[in-house]
Order: structure tokens, then sequence, then C-alpha cells
């Protein structure tokens, strides 16, 4: 009886993620490249310019491509650190500007929390639940500037795994001593960390720069 168990296993496991792969293209959420209209897609080229399409088209490709697949973090990690790495300045002309996926995507360069922000839609979108994933804002021991990353957490009390832009190889947080956390959040809520003491738990809608890129994400929805 053990071989038929199996292949009845196997078998659930392919239909279980044959209906996460079409449950995920069926849905239209705020950051999923599947709520990306031909109307967002136009005005973003108007603004942005040429290369807009295929860079949001191949955005939506990777996305169906990776759906399903046993393996995420490492293709979503790889996919979005492809995109010049440069300063909101430089680009936005203000110190710090948090931007869309498709805002990313579309002006072609980001800061670390713009690829800590997409990296976290892209694997909700692929199915990856909420608390498994959080954005951690740091500093870095060397020079203690701010940086972002995205934490996935095998199980909840699990040394999370670090999706990053400076370093392309995912490894446990225990394993990045160059960055000391300050708060993290997600969906849910925001966690101020507190060395020697348990982290205190408050609202996420007290991080400004977080409202704001939900206001944003809300208004791509209406385009």
């Amino acid at each position: 009886m053990t071989p038929p168990r199996r292949l009845n296993a196997a078998a659930i496991l392919c239909a279980l993620a044959a209906v996460a792969a079409t449950a995920f293209a069926a849905s239209r959420e705020p950051g999923y490249s599947a709520s990306v209209t031909p109307g967002l897609m136009a005005r973003y080229e108007q603004r942005f310019g040429a290369g807009v399409r295929g860079r949001i088209d191949g955005w939506k490709a990777f996305i169906t491509s990776t759906a399903g697949q046993p393996a995420l973090l490492d293709p979503v990690n790889a996919f979005f650190n492809r995109v010049p790495s440069t300063t909101d300045a430089s680009i936005w002309n203000v110190e710090e500007y948090w931007a869309t996926p498709a805002e990313m995507l579309s002006i072609n360069g980001a800061d670390c929390e713009d690829y800590a922000i997409a990296k976290y839609y892209a694997l909700k979108e692929l199915g990856i639940p909420v608390n498994r994933l959080r954005m951690v804002y740091a500093k870095q021991a060397q020079t203690t500037e701010a940086h972002m990353v995205l934490a996935y957490y095998p199980e909840p009390r699990a040394d999370p795994l670090i999706l990053d832009i400076l370093d392309g190889t995912i490894r446990p947080a225990s394993r990045r001593p160059d960055l000391t956390p300050v708060y993290s959040f997600n969906d849910d809520d925001l966690l101020l960390v507190q060395p020697g003491k348990a982290s205190v738990r408050v609202d996420n809608f007290s991080n400004r720069k977080w409202k704001e890129l939900l206001e944003k994400l809300g208004r791509e929805l209406a385009h």
C-alpha cells in the first residue's frame, strides 16, 4: 500500500500547485503584476518613456512562469536584483521615496527599500503567506547607514532568510552580522526591535512611508 499512498500524495501536491497558480493569476491586489492595467501601463509609458512595456511584461511573464515552482526565494531575489541600483535623489529628486513595484520597473532603477518592497509583493502574489514575510529596516554595521531587506520566515520563530541587493546570496539573518535590525513590518503590523528585550508591536500605519506607499498602490488600481 505504500507506493499508492506516495502516488496520491504527489498527485495532491501537484493539484494544489496548479490551484495556487490559477488563483494567483485571478487575483487583483495592490502591488501585483496581475494588477497592472493597460491604463496604468500607458500612463507609465508616457511618464517614464520607452522600455516600460517590455519591463512590465517581463515581470508579468516571470510571475506566471514561476508560479507553482517549489523554490521561490532565489528566482524572485535574482529577478529584482537585476534592476540597476541607484539612489532616490538621482531618479526621484527627493531624499527618500518608496516606489511601487510598477514604478520601480518602469523607471528601471531602485534604492534598497524598493527591492524589498517588490520582492515582498512578488512572493505574496506567488502565494507566500504574509506572516512569513517581513520587510526589515536596518543599520549597516560599518557605516550606520540605513538599509532595507526582506526577511522570509520558514517557521514563526525560525532564523529568517534575508533577500538583499547588497548580498545576492540568500543567507540566514544570523549570518548577516553586517545588519542591525531597527524595525520590521508587513501588512499586519510593525515591530520595533529592542536589543535584549521583546519587540514592541505597533500599528504599521505609524510608518508614514508605508502608508504613503499603500495609498499609491491604491491609486494604481484605479487606472
